[in-house]
């Protein structure tokens, strides 16, 4: 079975069945939502997939909905399915970050297809979040003058002007930034400015 779940949000009970039963033949796991709110309530007790959404809903938008999970910071990739008159807000729903949108009728492997890229790029950004967050837990683990020197050499600084700045002696800055490179598990200067980047994200 393909890893991850794909969250199935539409008013219309014989679409969301047709969707259901289609991602089921191609060994997908899938959860249906008659609304953007019932998907909503559940948010947080959600496993990591990617949602497929209609664009016109009544109470909610799939539109409103893709606003709000960008508010709450969800990352889930999101796929709309919109009708030949709503290009215009497919459109406006691309620019706010939906990785596809697919027309009204449109053929299995269209769908099949969205559905394995949105997926992928959730499998990247889930290995994203786990590699900043270990880098986060890292940084955490310097100490005060650590993390002013690893500021300077992310800043482009050289020991010396980080010494000036900082008031100690270049070869004590040599020691910091020994340390701090080991703590952060970083192979050269470029490792450690890449990771400290990715952490500032």
């Amino acid at each position: 079975m393909n890893n991850g779940v794909v969250h199935v949000i539409d008013d219309d009970e014989a679409m969301r069945d047709s969707v259901a039963f289609l991602l089921e033949t191609a060994e997908y796991q899938s959860r249906t939502y008659d609304s953007a709110a019932a998907f909503l309530n559940v948010l947080a007790t959600l496993e990591p997939g990617c949602v497929i959404t209609d664009i016109r809903m009544p109470q909610m938008s799939g539109m409103e909905l893709v606003r709000r999970l960008r508010d709450e910071g969800a990352s889930f990739p999101v796929i709309v399915i919109t009708g030949h008159a709503d290009v215009p807000l497919a459109v406006e729903a691309m620019k706010a970050g939906v990785v596809d949108f697919i027309e009204k009728p449109f053929g299995d492997e269209v769908l099949l297809s969205a559905v394995r890229q949105a997926m992928a790029r959730e499998v990247d950004q889930h290995a994203e979040r786990e590699a900043r967050a270990e880098i986060l837990a890292r940084i955490e683990s310097l100490s005060g003058r650590e993390r002013d020197v690893l500021d300077g050499l992310v800043a482009g600084r050289s020991n010396k002007v980080i010494a000036f700045d900082l008031g100690i002696s270049p070869r004590t800055i040599e020691i910091y930034r020994a340390n701090l490179m080991t703590k952060m598990g970083a192979s050269g200067l470029s490792d450690l400015v890449r990771m400290t980047l990715l952490a500032r994200r």
